[in-house]
């Protein structure tokens, strides 16, 4: 049966990823279980989305109901779940107003548009260049593509959009340099995910909000991955004391289910007026009544607390994993967005931990991340470590 799900797959769905040969079939907390029923420890979580873990109770039961209230209408009509989830975004964050799609890489397209429609709306019609930073990831869209410092995510594409300038994460100087009267933005990652989980120096993201500020550019922040509580704080702006302009989430807002955000400032959101940006699914009842769900849950168990000092264990797991190992030449990150540099590729070890009933995920060919739901334990944790500890045992 496996192999027939699989031979099918790889006939009629489209090969735009490579992907393991296990075919899920449900999922429980950080537990999912293949159509064989074997377990696997999900430490991927959908790539930083599950932040609850799999089939939470309430959140499926928020659903159930919404499903037989309203599923969808037209964003030309008010919905109680819309404005509800909206309100609770902008009293916990530096945002006035929200804008609801889809998807991070749709968040991060509105905060494009919105940057530059800002600067047109004054009359500043040459201000629509935007500096990312080298290893940056914004999605797949053509404009959040183009604003991907990824050669090879871009490769195949060209030509690109226009009106993208890359700099070296981490370097103040190179941004010095490139800021001139035609940046309208800079727009980053707090914290770099698929770039390698690179964590900014102490001060550049400051130095980088007082630059901008200098120059009048907006700041905008891609919190897709590491927003919602996965670094140990709500979103991550809130460790470096410091809030953008503009910012992206997606992922873990809706645990699953498809929704993103893009949230900015009163001064620059008035820039969207009736006409100039639109979604058809943006928002929905059904999604927006899930993510309000997900969200009081996170406050009410204290997810966020629980991520930080859960965050903190890991980390020093994989430290005493790294003073055992020669290979590892790093640990990095922050709550439980957490990395592990390695001399040898990463994908002989990952396809060793599933064997082993864990799913891990390796970035950048020789780092291997850990994106665990936020709901994951210390024994599921040391679990892992354990088996890392054999599996790196045979690496040379």
């Amino acid at each position: 049966m496996n192999k027939d799900i699989i031979s099918t797959a790889d006939t009629v769905i489209a090969n735009t990823y490579k992907r393991f040969p296990i075919v899920l079939a449900r999922g429980k907390g950080c537990t999912v279980w293949d159509i064989n029923e074997k377990a696997y420890t999900d430490f991927v979580s959908g790539i930083a989305v599950c932040n609850l873990g799999h089939a939470d109770p309430e959140v499926a039961a928020v659903l159930a109901r919404q499903s037989e209230t309203l599923v969808h209408v037209s964003n030309l009509y008010y919905t109680i779940p819309q404005v509800e989830l909206a309100e609770w975004l902008t009293t916990r964050s530096f945002a006035d107003r929200v804008f609801f799609c889809n998807s991070g890489a749709e968040a991060n397209e509105a905060a494009i548009k919105l940057a530059r429609k800002y600067f047109h709306d004054q009359g500043q019609h040459e201000r629509f260049r935007i500096i990312t930073m080298e290893q940056s990831f914004h999605g797949r869209t053509f404009a959040t593509l183009s604003a991907t410092g990824q050669l090879r995510i871009r490769f195949g594409f060209d030509p690109v959009l226009n009106g993208f300038e890359f700099i070296p994460f981490n370097d103040i100087d190179a941004l010095k340099r490139q800021m001139n009267d035609n940046i309208c933005a800079v727009m980053m990652e707090p914290i770099q995910g698929e770039g390698g989980i690179r964590v900014p120096d102490p001060g550049f993201l400051k130095a980088v909000r007082d630059l901008c500020d200098q120059a009048g550019a907006l700041l905008i922040f891609d919190e897709v991955q590491t927003g919602i509580g996965r670094t140990g704080k709500l979103f991550a702006y809130e460790h470096f004391g410091i809030a953008p302009d503009i910012m992206s989430l997606a992922k873990a807002l809706g645990n699953g289910l498809p929704i993103g955000a893009m949230l900015a400032r009163e001064q620059f959101m008035t820039a969207f007026t009736p006409g100039t940006h639109a979604s058809t699914f943006g928002g929905t009842p059904l999604v927006t009544s899930a993510a309000l769900e997900v969200l009081r849950l996170m406050e009410k168990r204290n997810m966020v607390d629980h991520c930080s000092r859960v965050g903190a264990y890991f980390r020093d797991r994989l430290l005493w994993l790294r003073d055992r190992h020669a290979v590892i030449m790093d640990v990095r990150g922050m709550g439980l967005l957490l990395g592990m540099k390695l001399t040898v590729k990463g994908a002989p070890i990952v396809d060793a931990c599933m064997e082993k009933g864990f799913l891990i995920n390796c970035i950048q060919d020789d780092i291997l991340r850990f994106i665990p739901p936020l709901v994951i334990t210390e024994k599921e944790i040391d679990a892992l470590v354990e088996c890392l500890d054999k599996i790196l045992e045979a690496v040379r």
